[in-house]
């Protein structure tokens, strides 16, 4: 294998887990760990990882798996602002007191912790802009799930977070997606991230999907779940009826905001 083809295989499969060990890296690639080391080195002198103890990470201004540029969380998806405003709020009051939250990764949870402000509740979240909503709660009690820092997108991932979620049981998860698919596949287009999505899912006794009308079908390539596996949906007004009928079909409940 040359070394372009190893570092591109280096890259890839970092960019899948988020985070990758020396020896997970040398059995993917099937090369020595020595060897990894040495390319390690390699890219992170050009910036395109950032050496950890024992493994690495991709640098913050790696590119998507298209080789496009990551679009910072901050500015993904802000035109739908007000239906995740409303979607926020219906959520919050499913929520009842002294329950075990788990807020995914994802632009409408953050608001969704606003509306949770002041709750005998405990919730815990690999995402950093819920950190930022509940951190001087003197209420709330949060949890920070560890896992590398994946700056862009304010989110912490990797196999860290994965056995922290090992360990957590949940009352209730809100899970976030890029797009339902009409035969209700809940998809989503981060390799990353997909993992912790399903092991939150698992970790909790209910799961509810937020997703607003623009995200029928939208975007993404990965298979999270199936609206079968989902509790409760919360859209907006102007959804697909036929994705209502199909979560109702499978015994899911459906909250319009």
């Amino acid at each position: 294998m040359t070394l372009r083809r190893r570092q591109d295989g280096l890259l890839a499969a970092i960019r899948d887990r988020g985070v990758a060990s020396v020896r997970e890296l040398a059995a993917t690639l099937r090369v020595s760990e020595s060897t990894v080391r040495r390319d390690l080195a390699r890219l992170d002198r050009i910036g395109e990882v950032t050496r950890t103890y024992g493994g690495a990470v991709l640098a913050r201004n790696a590119t998507s798996d298209d080789g496009t540029p990551e679009v910072p969380y901050a500015v993904s998806d802000e035109e739908h602002r007000p239906y995740k405003e409303a979607m926020a709020a219906k959520a919050a009051e499913l929520v009842p007191d002294e329950s075990v939250v788990l807020l995914d990764i994802g632009t409408t949870t953050p608001l969704v912790a606003r509306h949770l402000r002041g709750r005998p509740i405990t919730v815990i979240t690999g995402n950093l802009a819920v950190l930022d909503q509940l951190r001087a709660d003197p209420v709330v009690r949060l949890v920070l799930l560890g896992g590398v820092v994946r700056g862009n997108y304010q989110t912490l991932v990797g196999s860290l977070t994965l056995k922290a979620l090992d360990q957590i049981s949940a009352d209730v998860m809100f899970l976030s997606c890029t797009g339902v698919r009409r035969n209700g596949h809940v998809v989503d287009d981060m390799a990353v991230e997909a993992p912790i999505k399903q092991a939150m899912m698992d970790a909790a006794g209910q799961v509810v999907l937020l997703a607003h009308e623009a995200k029928v079908p939208g975007t993404g390539s990965l298979r999270l779940c199936s609206l079968s596996d989902v509790d409760t949906l919360i859209s907006t007004a102007g959804v697909d009826p036929a994705i209502v009928a199909l979560c109702r079909e499978a015994g899911g409940r459906v909250v319009l905001a």
